[in-house]
């Protein structure tokens, strides 16, 4: 589960990107073309959804990295339990061993 949280936080952050780079900036981005209202074709209001967009994907990222960080402690306790079963699985059988008598 901590591997798939992971490929969506690494998804949401390429989207980030994308719509970070897509947003009108001072010098008029990727985004101008779309939001100017004497244009035929295209949303009156792309640059209020696009800032929408962003703010929902950046709460999806620390959504999914808090739940990575829970699956994260669960399975380290996982694995720290085995190990100690293996510790315990390997002194085990050297305890059972008796000793040879001493001539």
């Amino acid at each position: 589960m901590y591997i798939f949280i992971t490929i969506l936080i690494v998804i949401a952050a390429i989207l980030l990107t994308l719509l970070v780079l897509v947003q009108n900036s001072k010098g008029g981005g990727l985004a101008a073309g779309f939001a100017s209202g004497n244009q035929v074709m295209g949303a009156p209001k792309t640059a209020d959804f696009l800032e929408k967009a962003t703010w929902t994907i950046i709460a999806l990222i620390v959504v999914f990295s808090i739940a990575a960080v829970g699956f994260s402690a669960g399975q380290r306790a996982t694995v720290e339990e085995q190990s100690a079963i293996q510790v315990e699985e390997v002194a085990t059988p050297a305890a059972d061993i008796p000793a040879e008598p001493a001539e």
